[in-house]
């Protein structure tokens, strides 16, 4: 991983010359790894998605964003737009680090629609002379054409009592005539946990409580928080860190998961099941959701993690986001399916169907980079099956299914050049019922995996050659009839 000097990762844009700037968007340019179909910084580092909302007939979606390298220096936000969630467009600087409150930072934060404007409340992050760092929670609001004004005090100073400087990452709804905000907390006691404030205008806010859980020592910070209510149940997510691994469970420096149950209104106690990870790859982290034009649940994440070194760290930029998808609770669990809207980017098709086993280990006939890939596994005798995605010479992504233990394991070994401080080169994760379909999309550097019509998904970032392009198919023992249906994927983001 890249060192920068405390100096240089708070170094502000707009004191970089310009040819300077434009050196760096001609760098990130040039990498081999850019995304054709994700979210992804024009340069730098990009983390957080953020104010997530559906406003004025678009989706305004935001991001944490370093504009100078690939590391978590001065933060902005920087803002995309989309008429459809599959396409979006970039509409550049949304907030700068430009206050006394978030001078070394503009940190994550959320979006509601308000009286036709849309408020953006997030954290400011300001650092004392003496590198103390005191968090306020803010308020901008974008009106129609597009301006932003920020509010010139914070409505909440400092942390409250009771808990530290990690104190950020509001997320605000309305309800029952009140507004209420959700934030991501650590008690003094160093233990993770959300706190519960709310108001009546969005100015004042009152302290109420934490929203408890049964996780009362579950890591020691819990950050981006999201609370929402899906098909007559209250779903809580949030991304607790210090967790220690568990079986399949955990393997990630951070978690992202979240609890379904019923929450008090009253004394904001919830009652809910264990929590569970949204996503069982690699590089998810802070999700955001928001309501679609429709009324649907939308989520979005950051394909990438804190703390990780990723290859194209020396290429001057980093990361990007998911593909939005969509929520619904089915047999008391979260599932997520990629958004419809999704089908506009389809291109040329391909099908293929037909018997993988040991003895006939076959590389299919079409290839790609940039590709939805449905699998349906319509008869399945083996003990084990491989998927390998993104074959060349000498590299392969590889799903492999254990048919006994309906176990899905994604291995990255061979994936080109690896990201550095990861655990281990594969996940797993079991399923509730035999593995029936696959619906994959591949990205030149990304793979996002959908299994059994959302039951699971694992994400993972890859860095392989140009040449890695295949796709391969083989059993342990056994055979197994797979039907293939392949989309190439158009351009969706610039």
């Amino acid at each position: 991983m890249i060192e920068w000097t405390r100096e240089e990762r708070y170094q502000r844009l707009e004191s970089l010359p310009e040819d300077e700037y434009l050196k760096l968007i001609e760098q990130t340019k040039q990498s081999s790894h850019r995304q054709l179909f994700h979210i992804q910084p024009p340069t730098g580092l990009l983390n957080d998605p953020n104010g997530f909302a559906y406003f004025n007939g678009q989706y305004h979606l935001f991001y944490q964003w370093f504009p100078l390298g690939p590391v978590h220096g001065l933060k902005y936000w920087y803002h995309t737009v989309s008429d459809d969630l599959a396409t979006f467009k970039n509409a550049g600087i949304a907030l700068r680090p430009d206050t006394q409150f978030d001078s070394h930072g503009a940190y994550s934060g959320s979006g509601l629609v308000v009286d036709d404007t849309l408020k953006l409340i997030y954290t400011g992050n300001h650092r004392t002379d003496a590198w103390e760092r005191i968090p306020y929670q803010m308020i901008a609001t974008m009106h129609k054409d597009g301006t932003i004004t920020k509010d010139e005090t914070p409505i909440i100073s400092g942390p409250q009592t009771g808990y530290t400087d990690h104190f950020r990452d509001p997320k605000v709804w309305f309800e029952n005539g009140y507004y209420y905000a959700v934030i991501g907390a650590q008690r003094t006691d160093e233990t993770g946990t959300v706190v519960v404030y709310q108001s009546i205008d969005l100015k004042h806010w009152t302290f109420i409580s934490e929203l408890k859980t049964d996780y009362t020592d579950f890591g020691y910070m819990w950050e981006c928080p999201d609370y929402f209510e899906l098909n007559n149940t209250d779903v809580l997510l949030f991304c607790p860190q210090g967790i220690d691994k568990y079986e399949d469970q955990f393997w990630n420096i951070y978690q992202s998961g979240y609890v379904l149950g019923q929450l008090d209104k009253e004394t904001f106690e919830m009652t809910h099941g264990e929590f569970t990870e949204l996503d069982h790859g690699f590089d998810f982290y802070a999700p955001q959701t928001t309501l679609d034009k429709d009324g649907n649940r939308v989520l979005i994440g950051w394909m990438g993690l804190p703390d990780t070194g990723y290859p194209t760290d020396k290429e001057g930029w980093a990361h990007c986001l998911t593909i939005p998808r969509e929520l619904t609770i089915e047999n008391n669990k979260l599932r997520q399916r990629p958004v419809k809207s999704l089908r506009t980017l389809r291109g040329n098709v391909e099908t293929a169907e037909g018997y993988a086993t040991k003895k006939n280990v076959k590389l299919h006939p079409y290839e790609g980079t940039h590709y939805e890939l449905i699998v349906d596994v319509l008869d399945n005798d083996s003990t084990e099956f491989y998927i390998e995605l993104r074959v060349s010479k000498k590299e392969s992504t590889m799903i492999t299914y254990n048919k006994a233990e309906k176990r899905i394991t994604l291995d990255r070994f061979d994936s080109g050049q690896l990201p550095e401080g990861v655990d281990g080169y594969s996940r797993s994760v079991v399923l509730d019922e035999d593995l029936k379909q696959l619906q994959i999309f591949v990205d030149t550097s990304s793979i996002e995996i959908f299994i059994n019509d959302g039951e699971k998904v694992m994400t993972t970032r890859i860095f392989t050659s140009q040449d890695a392009k295949g796709i391969r198919t083989s059993t342990e023992s056994g055979q197994v009839y797979f039907k293939f249906t392949k989309y190439d994927l158009k351009e969706a983001n610039e």
